[in-house]
């Protein structure tokens, strides 16, 4: 199928539903960041090589955690007590952490400069944020995402100490419950997040519930150290 290109002169996405086989929406564009929080809201999200042109994707199956299907293992939640966490002082660094990380299944990374600048944007807006774990006031691991109504959209994460991104995913889980959260967009299935509690929904269930939340607000206090 032709894969539509992205008109510079507007937002506006093809519908989802309109995907190819793979899961790609369109191409072109920018990261322009309405373009980007446009993107999210209609359950689409930038996925793409640094030579190429910017991919926009909504993959099926879509993967999801429940925040109640979250599994704390045993041994987590040891490993949780040798750590500390913050919330949103370390933005950038978090994504440049992701964007180094090596990843045996891929070359290189998506998580290039734009990307970068374009999330540490919304960041400022207070639409992407991040959880930081640090061991002797040192950054060892973390995540990133965005904010779409009642939904967390994550991105990417990052461990240089064992557990040090399941300890941040579990901090995230558990404030996202006390805050009011409906669950998290964890994108593309994988087993490491199949193995916290994670589920396989169709993307037309996943569109279904994104629908009912996106425009809700929630009284955001990422400020603050856990």
């Amino acid at each position: 199928m032709n894969i539509p290109q992205l008109s510079s002169y507007t937002l506006n996405f093809p519908h989802p539903s309109q995907a190819s086989e793979e899961g790609i929406v369109a191409w072109g564009g920018d990261l322009n960041p309405s373009r980007l929080v446009r993107a999210y809201q209609n359950g689409i999200f930038p996925w793409y090589s640094q030579d190429d042109p910017i991919l926009w994707w909504s993959p099926t199956p879509r993967l999801i955690m429940e925040l109640s299907d979250f599994k704390l293992h045993r041994s987590l939640k040891k490993s949780m007590k040798k750590f500390t966490y913050k919330f949103d002082t370390n933005f950038v660094q978090v994504m440049q952490k992701c964007a180094n990380k090596e990843r045996p299944e891929q070359e290189g990374s998506w998580i290039n400069s734009d990307l970068i600048e374009a999330f540490s944007v919304l960041h400022g807006q207070g639409i992407a944020h991040c959880v930081e774990t640090y061991k002797d006031d040192k950054l060892v691991g973390g995540l990133y995402g965005l904010v779409i109504g009642k939904v967390f959209c994550g991105e990417s994460m990052f461990a240089d100490e064992n557990d040090a991104s399941k300890a941040a995913y579990a901090v995230l889980v558990q404030h996202l419950q006390e805050w009011g959260y409906d669950f998290i967009d964890c994108q593309v299935p994988t087993q490491h997040l199949k193995s916290l509690g994670a589920k396989e929904v169709s993307r037309e269930e996943f569109l279904s519930r994104l629908e009912k939340v996106k425009m809700d607000t929630i009284n955001n206090k990422w400020l603050i150290q856990p």
